[in-house]
């Protein structure tokens, strides 16, 4: 899941050396936490939250098939 969740974002942003995603796994739930540039955030977060919204979508319809609900956190 973190490769994905890199695939998606790296294109996106200007410093893409920056960008790490850790996770925490829980038996229904799954936390990853998007550390990046602090002059990135906002082009990950996009308008009103529509980038990180779209990408959450994407991550929960993956996740569906497994059974889990994954949140991601932006984190500068």
């Amino acid at each position: 899941m973190t490769d994905l969740i890199q695939a998606v974002v790296l294109p996106l942003v200007e410093h893409p050396g920056d960008i790490s995603v850790t996770g925490l796994q829980g038996q229904k739930t799954c936390v990853y936490e998007l550390r990046c540039n602090q002059g990135d955030v906002g082009k990950i977060i996009g308008k009103k939250g529509k980038t990180i919204a779209a990408i959450r979508t994407l991550l929960n319809a993956v996740s569906a098939r497994e059974g889990k609900k994954i949140l991601l956190e932006v984190v500068e």
